[in-house]
Formats: C-alpha cells, structure tokens, sequence
C-alpha cells in the first residue's frame, strides 16, 4: 500500500453515504476528522508532520478556498442566529435573565398546560351539557371532539416542515394566538344562545296515570352553534400544532444532549398535568348556574336533571392565559444564547441507512422539497418502528383516559364523579410521574440512543405484565332487579317491566338508580314502584315501593313504614378496588416512562435538518393510527359486554345502563395486552435495525446537511510491513 506512506495527518471526505472513501496511515499518528464539502470543525486542525514531504496534492486535511487567510465560519453554524431577547432594538436588560433555556422552558410549560386544559380538559367535561343546552346527539358532540385531531393531522406535516428553518419562538406565537382564538370561539354560543329556559320538572315516582311522550323530532336553531364549537376546535388543532413539533426541536436545539430527556420530559408532563386542571377546574364550574352572568338565580339544584353549569367561564380564563403568553414568545431570538456551541459539540446518532440521502444547505427552504423530505423519513426503518410502537401506545393510553372512569363506576359500584376523581387520581398523576422519571433517568445515565430504545423496551415489559391487573381486580355485577334478579320472584330476567310496577308506564330512557331495603338495585324510583319521596333527605329517601320486598319489623319505627329505598347505586361488596388502583398506577407509571425516551429516540436517529418534521410525522400517525380510533376501538369493545340498553319511545337504542363487569375486564386485558406487545416488537425490531456512527468518528451535527455515513480510519500494519 504505497499510498499509506508520507501521510502522517489524514483526514476524510465521503464523496457519498454509500461509498466512502478510506486512507490508511499509522495508528499512531492518527487523527479523525469528518468534513463537509465547505465546512470544518475547529478541533480538526492538522498536527504538524515530522518528516515534511513534497507532494503533488496537498493533504486533505489542509484544503482551504483559494484566497482565503482564515477559516471561514462554518456556513450551518452560521444558521444558529442568536441573539438577545427582546422586539427590534428595544431590548430590556430585565428580559435577558429570561433567554435562557430554563426561561423558554418555563414558558413553553405553561403554554403546553394551557393547551391540555382547553383540549383535554374542558371540552371533555363541557360535552355532555354541551349536548343538553343544544340539543345535540352524542353523534355530533364526538364530532366536535374529533375536530381538533382532524385539523392536528392536517397540519402538522407542513408546519414541521417549513417551520424548522423559521424563527420557532415566532411559531409558538402564533400557537398561543390560536389556542387562546379557538378558546374564545369556543364559548361564543352562550352569548348568543340566550337565556336557558328550564323545562318542567320531570316526575320520577310510579304516577298513574302518566303522560306518554310522543315519538316526534324537532328541529332547533340551536342546532347551528354545532358549526361555531367545531370551528373553535378546529383553531385549537392549528395552535396545538407547533408546540407539540416546533417547540420540542426548538428545547432540543437549545440543550445539550443529555439534558435534552429532562427538558421535554418536564414539557411533556405539563401537558398530561393540563386535563387534570382541566377537569378540577370545570368541575367546580358547573357547579355554579350556566346564566350567572345574566344575574339568574334558581331553586333547582344539582340533582335536578335540568340543572345546566356554567361550562363557559373555563374557555374564557384558557383566553386569557393562552393571549398573555404572546408577548413572552415574541420577545424570544430565533435561537438561545449559546446555541451554536451546543450544536457545535453535539455528535451524531443519526441512523445509519442506505436510504439517507445528502442535502445540501438549502434543502428545506421550498415546497418542492417536501415530497423528497418525507419520502426520507418514512424509509428510515428504525424511525417508522418507533413511530408504530408510539401509535401502538396511544391507542391504549386514549382508550382507558375516555373509558377508565366507566371502568371503575361499574366495576365497583360507585357514583359518576367518584369514579372520574379516582380516575383522574389515577391516570395524571401516574403519567406525569413516568414522563419525568423516564426524562430523568435517560439524562442521569446519558445514555445513547441505541440505550434510550432498551430503556423504553424494558419499561413496555414491566407495563404489560402489569396490565394483567385486570384479570384479578374485576367484581362480579350486583343483584339488579329485572336484569340478574327477578322483581320479588315475579316477571322475568331481561324484562325491567314486572307486575308490581306494570301500572306506571316508567321511561326505560330515564336511568336513576334506587337501592331497596333488600339490597337489590333498580333501575328507578318508577321501576321500583315508588310512589312517595323525601327530597330533604340526603341521599333522597323513598317509600311505599310495590316492587320491593317488605321487612317484617317486630316495633315498626314511623319511618319504616310501607317499603324504603335511597337514590344511588347499592354499596358494592368487592374489596379489590385499592388493589387495583395500586397497581394500575404503576402501570400507567412505566407505561408513561418509555414516552419521553422514545421522542428523543426518534430526534436522535434522524436527520437534524428534518426533527421538527419527523415529529410532525410522529403527531399526525399518533392521531390516525392511536388516539383516533383508541377511543372508537374501546367504545366498541365495552359496548359488547352491555346487557341492558336505553331504548327510548321511538323504539331507538341509545346508550348502555349495565354491563356484565367480567367480560368487560377480559377484554380490556385483551386489547392491552395485544397493543403493549405490538409496542414491545416495533421497539425491539427498532433496536435490532439500529446502526449508530461507526465508532471512531466524531460527527457533529452541523455537518449532517452533507455528511451522512462515515467510516473510521484503519490501517493493516502487515500489509505496510510486507510493502516496505
């Protein structure tokens, strides 16, 4: 090998990804270097020779322009325009403390919990007065909820893609703009909708005889305020955009590589904290009457099935505090104080592929690269894995967020809000908790990327073993009068009609669940046959109740007289419910621990030019392939195990009453079970495709827009030794 001697400082210039070039030289005096075609780092300056030799080229390592006196700035540093915080010249000394990376951080949080208390927190409980205030079917209210992931997924692919190149700070403007504009849009119908004018009082008790409802329709104007809550979701999707692609490059941009986990960890976790606030926060808003602004007071409380909340006032607080942080984004610079040294001593963990291809400085600037952009991204292997296994996770993850307070209501026997509460309990605090502890960990080890994979792999075992909770924390149903138990020993299973309440044509659409005396459950006063009340008793108190079995008393008491019944489902005799919430939250906790390891997965083993659109990627596949259809899917399944449907006049089936409680638990098993394994084989099919830089090589991130594949220096000193 004639051409190994006389070099005593190599250097190396990849003509292409797939063919590299390889020099050889003495292990001994070697240097690694990896060049751009116009780009050098600063710490690839040549050592000095010890036997000087005349040559016809100059070492490659020691090619400059021709004319030039100095090396030039290295042209993709140049790109990282930082600068001072503040808008033109107007530059305050007192918001410089604020353009650090722990300032845009704190900001980025708030506007990330903003976003999960309108989206996932306020419209989700404002649904169902939504759908009684206007006369709207559960149909167009999941349409509604729907909008937002429709216009997400329309947009994420171009503005992660035009906006990594932008002024990110500017973007995330415009996202708190619209987040606060759809808020607002949002709660437009109530003041335009008028006074809500509260209908007569329905009556609950066996009246004989009772008025039928005809089986007729009616078209209501307010019908047309369907167009304005999805316009406002709508306008939330365009503002959720950015934050979720632009504004984690940008906190990946601004960090090093081993702080960068604990940043969007952090960020991540405010976002899991937003619908918990959310729910707290309109929870105790409609508690008040929906037209407190007109001044209107009322006797009905909230007990009364035409009691309506003031659902409105959280959008407007969600304005307010999405508008208030335009200001602090706007100040912003296009990028930190410090960026470029960051970028500059960054080394690549970029997927090593045949179908990576080189781009030039420009690549990303015009439309007409989009095509060839995503065409990239989508045949990186390794990054399509890891996008899957999130899908995978979504599905599961939205699934139980919609169904898991239906879950624990029916398994064990409690009230609507105390299963929410418990939910929520459950559900935020276990997966902020994972968001943060998987940040923490992978930046604690620093750990590479190929490492970040088997962490996330090992947190989707331990989670999948747990979900076989299910299995062993499920109840059996409660005695239900026409349903699992026969009234008193008359009618029949399956038939809520008996002899003893044959007389007081009840409504099969009107669910209000009584527990008799002889700890059986029906489904309403009606049904009981009950015929008399007492409202100021807390729960309400029934009597002289024809369907339920009388106790003989030796001394009857003045309030034991006739039969005695209480609103509200019977106590539920399963003890498994601590168990269960014990060790769900832990499932939800290592669940939520491999989120944060696999988004920065996913920034490390792709380009750096094209993070913001593999997250725009990663976001519009979430939502097709995992929160779209996860909730659809675990409707669905739950809706399988109902055993009593409402069926109203017209003869319509409407939603389910009573479920069989094992078969509910079995197939959640199942469909977390099947999703935790197509997580765990994506990842794991990820880990194996995987092939970092070749060791050896120190490849920095600024270079990655022309070198993408490098290969380290050997040389085979026998072959030098036989040459000589």
């Amino acid at each position: 090998m004639k051409g190994c001697r006389g070099i005593e400082n190599p250097a190396f210039v990849a003509s292409s990804p797939d063919t590299p070039r390889r020099l050889c030289a003495s292990p001994s005096n070697v240097e690694v270097s990896v060049l751009s075609t116009n780009t050098r780092r600063k710490d690839s300056q040549p050592q000095e020779p010890q036997e000087p030799q005349k040559s016809p080229e100059p070492p490659l390592s020691s090619v400059t322009p021709a004319g030039s006196q100095e090396r030039p700035r290295p042209e993709s540093l140049s790109e990282f325009e930082e600068g001072p915080c503040g808008w033109g010249t107007f530059q305050p000394q007192c918001l410089q403390r604020c353009n650090t990376p722990q300032g845009f951080l704190f900001h980025y949080c708030l506007l990330a919990l903003t976003q999960g208390i309108v989206v996932n927190g306020l419209v989700n409980i404002s649904i169902s007065t939504i759908e009684k205030r206007y006369e709207m079917k559960s149909s167009l209210t999941g349409l509604i909820s729907s909008s937002y992931d429709i216009s997400f997924c329309l947009l994420s692919l171009f503005v992660s893609f035009f906006g990594e190149r932008g002024h990110k700070p500017r973007w995330l403007t415009f996202a708190s703009f619209m987040i606060g504009l759809g808020a607002l849009v949002f709660s437009l119908p109530k003041f335009f909708s008028g006074r809500y004018q509260l209908g007569s009082l329905f009556e609950d008790t066996c009246v004989t005889p009772k008025n039928r409802t005809s089986c007729t329709t009616s078209s209501s104007s307010l019908f047309n305020y369907l167009y304005v809550f999805i316009l406002g979701q709508l306008l939330l999707g365009v503002g959720g955009t950015p934050l979720y692609t632009l504004g984690t490059a940008f906190i990946d941009d601004s960090v090093p590589t081993h702080k960068s986990s604990l940043y969007i960890g952090i960020g991540y976790s405010m976002s899991v904290l937003g619908p918990a606030v959310g729910y707290v926060l309109g929870g105790q808003l409609l508690t008040m009457y929906i037209d407190v602004d007109l001044g209107q007071s009322t006797d009905i409380t909230e007990d009364d099935p035409r009691w309506l909340g003031a659902w409105w006032i959280g959008f407007l607080m969600s304005w307010f505090l999405a508008w208030s942080l335009i200001i602090p984004f706007s100040c912003f610079p296009k990028h930190l104080p410090g960026t470029a040294e960051i970028q500059d001593g960054k080394t690549s963990q970029t997927h090593q592929s045949n179908s990576l291809q080189n781009t030039d400085g420009n690549f990303g600037q015009s439309f007409k690269d989009f095509p060839a952009a995503l065409k990239n991204l989508m045949r990186n292997t390794v990054f399509m894995c890891l996008v899957l296994s999130t899908c995978s996770e979504a599905l599961v993850t939205t699934g139980f967020a919609t169904f898991l307070p239906k879950f624990i209501e029916n398994q064990f026997g409690l009230s609507s809000s105390s299963a929410a509460t418990l939910g929520g309990a459950v559900l935020v605090p276990g997966a902020a908790l994972g968001q943060i502890l998987g940040g923490v960990l992978v930046s604690k080890f620093k750990m590479t990327c190929k490492n970040i994979m088997k962490f996330a792999l090992l947190t989707s075992v331990i989670a999948l073993m747990l979900s076989f909770v299910f299995l062993y924390a499920n109840c059996e149903n409660e005695p239900f009068a026409g349903v699992s138990e026969s009234y008193n020993r008359t009618g029949e299973l399956g038939n809520l009609t008996a002899p003893c309440n044959a007389n007081c044509h009840c409504l099969r659409s009107y669910y209000y669940p009584l527990c008799g005396g002889d700890g059986v459950q029906y489904f309403s006063p009606c049904y009981a046959g009950c015929t008399n009340s007492v409202s100021k008793r807390h729960p309400k108190v029934y009597h002289n109740c024809s369907c339920i079995e009388r106790k003989i008393e030796i001394t009857p008491t003045p309030s034991s007289f006739a039969f005695e019944a209480k609103a509200g489902k019977c106590p539920t005799r399963c003890a498994n419910l601590p168990i269960f919430l014990v060790i769900f939250f832990a499932t939800i906790v290592f669940t939520f621990m491999a989120g944060t390891p696999i988004t920065v997965s996913i920034l490390r083993c792709v380009n750096h030019k094209q993070r913001s659109l593999a997250l725009g990627i990663q976001c519009m596949l979430l939502r097709i392939l995992g929160t779209i259809p996860g909730p659809i899917i675990f409707g669905i399944t739950i809706d399988s195990t109902c055993i009593l449907w409402d069926i109203n006049e017209c003869g319509i089936k409407g939603a389910c009453w009573i479920y069989n409680n094992i078969r509910m638990a079995h197939m959640l098993v199942a469909i977390s079970v099947t999703c935790k394994v197509v997580t765990i084989f994506f990842i794991g099919f990820a880990i194996f495709l995987y092939k970092p830089p070749p060791s050896g090589t120190d490849v920095p991130f600024l270079d990655q827009s022309t070198v993408v594949t490098t290969v380290p220096l050997e040389c085979d000193l026998k072959k030098i030794g036989n040459e000589d």
